[in-house]
């Protein structure tokens, strides 16, 4: 239910001109206006923002707000009164704002939630990058102006010397690909110089070459980079031999995704037995790394060398889809990460042959830790989650277990969610299609049919049984879903 002041805030906002308000009245009346839509009003806001910081999340509060609100129109508005402002500051260099600091990090991709007209990832890059480039574009023409003004070498000079404006700022997540790299590159080359600055706490790129991934890695500030995400990129370890000497100079790196990277050591060959030792030193050049993503590589055999030099713990391994062997997850349940893991995704793996035993004991090292297991697709049957069943219920502290894309049966799924009952933070269960659900098909004239349909009664009478299970037992706020998407990953650097 919305506070009083809430209230007030909106009855406020829905006119204009803003009347005459003090201060500590502006958060709201900024959560206001962007949860109405009202971007007219939050240019107003931010051209008076009396504080030096302006950040999103804390002011419009929690992600699902954010995720379910149309905000594209009033994210410009931000950024283009932002803009105004500098560019004033640059004309009149009497006029001075507190504004210090545009925090838009944290902020929901689009795609991930209901409002059709949402700002993505993608659009906000290439939106702040415009922003950027524009403002050093104005600062260079009202430098040029100025030396004009006063002719002669020493013109120049005056120019250059001339009071500049402090800037602004912008934290930020920035998502780049093939359509967006000139403008962000430019932007970001603008430097330290420019009054409106670019500060990137999170990098993602995806279908950019090695030496593209570079280019911008260079011009990115050391200081603020936590996580890079480089994805689709088919860099092979060669390619990622070129990229990852540039993560060294990010102290704060804590997470590296390498998801689809085209790496494949399966085969092993002295080139590969090369690029694995340089793989592993390079990795191990970066001393806060937490959180490793090797997703649909092909490891088999080599998860000990390529982590072997890691200084510290992961608490995040995602090594879905790799190819792993036995050896792999022994390394592994007896390696310093094990204790440390709050979030591990094996899905994409068979633990219908010999990987079951090396599984649960590699649960049974991380079960006071884990929070976060992933094992879609991994051909379980019922008697596999059987034998996992007393190492998952020892995993006390768990939150997220994902098992979809497995054959199990509805007693199988029932039995699971009655002794699981007991985990006291399991808030989410992403179960299979049970297999009884199914109807038998004939095969085609063509071959088989591989895509049974589901039998839409039996799988309704299968979720209202688990309904009644959760409902009976008071657990109403544990969701058990056959829905994969939407659900969003569990962000370790929160906990």
């Amino acid at each position: 239910m919305d506070s009083l002041l809430f209230l007030c805030a909106r009855r406020v906002v829905a006119h204009r001109p803003l009347p005459a308000l003090p201060a500590h009245l502006q958060p709201v009346l900024f959560q206001a206006a962007f949860l109405d839509g009202r971007p007219l009003v939050l240019r107003d806001l931010v051209a008076a923002w009396p504080f030096p910081v302006l950040n999103f999340q804390r002011l419009v509060g929690r992600q699902e707000l954010l995720r379910d609100h149309p905000c594209k129109l009033c994210v410009q508005a931000v950024i283009l009164a932002v803009v105004a402002q500098l560019r004033r500051q640059l004309e009149e260099p009497g006029h001075h704002s507190s504004l210090r600091v545009l925090d838009m990090t944290g902020l929901p991709d689009s795609a991930s939630g209901r409002a059709p007209d949402g700002m993505s990832v993608w659009s906000g890059t290439v939106a702040l990058a415009k922003a950027c480039v524009e403002v050093s574009k104005h600062q260079r023409e009202f430098q040029r102006r100025g030396s004009k003004r006063h002719k002669g070498r020493s013109g120049a000079a005056i120019a250059a010397a001339a009071p500049q404006p402090p800037g602004v700022d912008v934290h930020a997540d920035l998502f780049v690909n093939g359509t967006s790299y000139g403008i962000l590159r430019d932007a970001l080359q603008s430097g330290s110089a420019s009054p409106l600055r670019l500060k990137c706490r999170e990098f993602q790129a995806e279908e950019l070459s090695a030496s593209g991934i570079v280019a911008l890695l260079e011009s990115l500030d050391p200081s603020f980079v936590r996580r890079v995400d480089l994805r689709f990129n088919n860099l092979g370890l060669t390619g990622l031999s070129v990229i990852l000497p540039h993560l060294s100079r990010f102290p704060e790196l804590r997470s590296l995704k390498l998801q689809y990277s085209n790496v494949d050591v399966r085969r092993p060959t002295p080139e590969s037995a090369i690029g694995i030792r340089c793989l592993a030193g390079q990795l191990g050049m970066l001393p806060s790394l937490r959180e490793l993503n090797l997703g649909s590589s092909r490891l088999s055999g080599n998860l000990r060398q390529i982590l072997c030099d890691l200084q510290a713990p992961l608490e995040s391994l995602e090594l879905a889809f790799c190819s792993l062997v036995p050896a792999d997850l022994a390394f592994l349940s007896q390696s310093f990460h094990a204790p440390a893991l709050k979030r591990l995704d094996l899905s994409g793996h068979d633990f219908s042959q010999g990987l079951l035993e090396p599984l649960r004991l590699l649960l049974e090292e991380t079960s006071a830790s884990l929070l976060h297991l992933d094992l879609m697709e991994c051909r379980m049957a019922d008697s596999h989650l059987d034998a996992l069943l007393p190492t998952l219920r020892r995993c006390s502290r768990l939150r997220f277990l994902g098992l979809y894309g497995n054959s199990l049966s509805t007693a199988a799924l029932k039995d699971l969610l009655q002794k699981t009952l007991e985990l006291p933070d399991l808030h989410l269960v992403v179960y299979p299609f049970p297999m009884d659900c199914y109807k038998p098909e004939p095969p085609l004239e063509s071959g088989w049919n591989f895509e049974e349909p589901v039998d839409e009664e039996l799988l309704a009478a299968a979720n209202a049984e688990f309904s009644l299970m959760l409902a009976n037992s008071g657990r109403t706020d544990l969701v058990w879903t056959s829905n994969p998407y939407g659900h969003g990953t569990l962000d370790y650097f929160s906990l």
